[in-house]
């Protein structure tokens, strides 16, 4: 406060108090504030091209939705990206374990990751802090008998596993998919 006030009272300038410096960035207040634990609708994981344009997608459409990627520079990226389209409804998370805790119970988590090894390492990484009632969406259009492994492994744990294939390529993620959706009816 004093060196704002300094810096008026010298040069006239006025700082814009919306505005914070935030993890090595420059970020709106609101941005950071509000999206602590448990509060995100929806979790995206994996941040490549679809991953990042479907999570600004849904986050355009008023869900708070948190990002997570094994790599901190993608979840830096679309959180930049969110403030600057519209100052959207996006949280980072720094790792699986923060990523999950911030989503709302029952926890909703959409993996955007290469279809095969990618999505059993994403699953064993993020499973673990998930519980009953929980739900696992894989969108990387998987070879079917794949995610019928998977739904069934994860049943014992009572976390429900679907697929949904997600087509249109990067602009169908930012703007309308097509989204083939395959699991339980319940």
């Amino acid at each position: 406060p004093e060196a704002d006030l300094f810096i008026e009272e010298k040069s006239g300038y006025i700082r814009n108090k919306d505005y914070v410096f935030h993890n090595g960035n420059v970020e709106r207040k609101s941005s950071i504030q509000g999206h602590n634990a448990g509060t995100a609708d929806i979790g995206v994981y994996g941040l490549s091209v679809m991953g990042q344009n479907f999570a600004l997608n849904v986050a355009s459409h008023g869900f708070v939705v948190c990002v997570g990627n094994r790599s901190p520079s993608k979840v830096d990226d679309t959180v930049r990206r969110a403030l600057i389209e519209g100052n959207l409804p996006l949280v980072g998370s720094s790792g699986p374990k923060e990523f999950i805790s911030k989503l709302k119970r029952p926890r909703k988590v959409i993996l955007l990751v290469q279809a095969g090894t990618a999505v059993d390492l994403t699953i064993d990484a993020l499973g673990k802090y998930m519980e009953k009632g929980d739900m696992i969406i894989d969108g990387g259009n998987e070879w079917y008998p794949n995610s019928i492994n998977r739904a069934k492994q994860l049943e014992s744990k009572g976390i429900m596993f679907c697929g949904m294939g997600i087509s249109g390529g990067e602009e169908g993620a930012r703007e309308g998919p097509s989204l083939m959706f395959g699991g339980p009816f319940d």
